[in-house]
């Protein structure tokens, strides 16, 4: 078994971003040299998340209003009276309890096993952000 880290970094531009790392994560497979094994994606914010779902434009708006729908920005958050780093972002917290913060995903002969309508986002809740960085971790054969 073999093994492979390395961290993708990505700059967000908007307060709720999807963002599809899709084809990065496919070009890290196939480029890698294993086989066959899985790669696992981990977010390493308390903000930002990863999600596999499909890649539809209109459907990523309505992810978007959903969200802050589900936390509006404005509620009366404890943890906006006294935030560790100055941003008022307890609903980005809050939205996170409903998100994954990593994903791992097959792969065989350096090709993603994803479904037909699956993609790979980076979702962004407290941005603009100049950096995001998701750790990627190979392991396979």
């Amino acid at each position: 078994m073999h093994y492979i880290t390395q961290v993708i970094a990505r700059e967000t531009t908007a307060p709720i971003q999807i963002i599809d790392i899709t084809a990065e994560i496919r070009e890290t497979v196939a480029s890698c040299g294993l086989e066959k094994g899985q790669i696992t994606l981990v977010s390493q914010h308390t903000t930002a998340f990863i999600n596999i779902n499909e890649q539809e434009p209109r459907l990523l708006e309505d992810m978007v209003a959903f969200l802050k729908r589900l936390v509006p920005k404005d509620g009366d958050y404890l943890h906006n009276i006294e935030s560790l780093d100055g941003r008022d972002n307890a609903h980005s917290h809050l939205m996170g309890l409903f998100m994954n913060s990593s994903e791992t995903v097959p792969f065989e002969a350096g090709k993603l096993l994803l479904g037909r309508w699956q993609s790979i986002f980076l979702v962004e809740l407290d941005g603009p952000r100049p950096k995001r960085s998701i750790l990627m971790q190979i392991s396979g054969m």
